[in-house]
């Protein structure tokens, strides 16, 4: 038996029957005479070959097995279709198709849960690509052309083919665990020099030969933050972490803030990047307000 191909139209009128549970219910609903209702539906049993309503009997038309079966489907079919026009929608508006985020490692994972979530609900169209890198890797991925817009710290300097707007600032402070030599009251200038000091390392060449906060020559050069976080609580060295990152440490005890003279801890401040050469969209646009408030 070949079956035909249902429009989007009948499968809409075949929803519309089954959600307002009459003909007449989904004619209002849908702006039709009740007679172009009862046409879909008969042309859309044709195209499959299925009786979708029981008619006979009752004054409401019910669903039969088939039309249960085939309920899902259409919603599916008429949702993806909802999905195709409402890019189209958004790409005569302006709107990005997609956008591909870099985030500097700094930023709390709490604070971007938040702004995407947001962001998800506001352009539920724009597909998001998120990347986490550290240094000068956010605003390589820019140059490189890999990301549209980035959330990025201060150590790569001012990039000519970049634009900058500062969002926030993270408080940088030294930590250590509680048995380490430096967690102690008064410690002498230079003693933080005798001590391995956990370093964040960059993966891109843009910070090549150049240093920040390091004050030890003995050294650990880790390329994630996280596990320089578990080292750290480990005992294994003392490094700078962002405080909103180990503030829960701080309140338990696991890791403590260092008083040490050299006061190695800084303002590391934060800008959304993007190319000069491209046009911040709506969608971008709102994810750069919406990191300023949230940092």
């Amino acid at each position: 038996m070949k079956l035909g191909e249902p429009s989007l139209d009948q499968l809409r009128i075949f929803i519309a029957v089954a959600d307002h549970g009459s003909f007449g219910g989904a004619a209002k609903a849908m702006g039709r005479a009740v007679s172009a209702v009862s046409y879909g539906i008969a042309q859309l049993e044709a195209q499959l070959a299925l009786t979708l309503f029981h008619r006979e009997g009752s004054r409401r038309p019910v669903l039969t097995a088939a039309g249960e079966g085939l309920l899902a489907e259409a919603r599916s079919v008429a949702d993806r279709a909802d999905a195709l026009l409402a890019k189209a929608r958004s790409l005569h508006a302006g709107q990005e198709a997609a956008i591909t985020l870099v985030v500097d490692v700094m930023v709390s994972g709490e604070v971007t849960a938040h702004v995407l979530g947001a962001f998800r609900q506001m352009f539920p169209t724009c597909a998001l690509t998120l990347r986490i890198e550290g240094l000068g890797a956010v605003a390589a991925c820019l140059i490189e052309g890999e990301a549209d817009l980035a959330i990025g710290g201060p150590v790569i300097g001012d990039q000519p083919g970049l634009e900058r707007q500062v969002v926030g600032e993270i408080d940088l402070i030294p930590v250590a665990a509680p048995s380490h030599p430096l967690a102690r009251a008064g410690i002498a200038a230079g003693e933080s020099r005798r001590h391995l000091q956990l370093v964040l390392t960059d993966r891109s060449p843009m910070t090549e030969g150049r240093e920040f906060s390091v004050l030890s020559p003995l050294t650990w050069r880790l390329g994630d933050l996280g596990a320089k976080h578990s080292l750290l609580r480990e005992g294994l060295g003392w490094g700078n972490m962002p405080r909103a990152m180990v503030a829960g440490d701080l309140a338990s005890g696991a890791l403590v803030e260092l008083d040490l003279p050299e006061k190695p801890g800084a303002q590391y401040r934060l800008s959304a990047l993007w190319r000069r050469d491209a046009r911040l969209g709506p969608a971008a646009s709102w994810l750069v307000d919406a990191f300023r408030e949230g940092l």
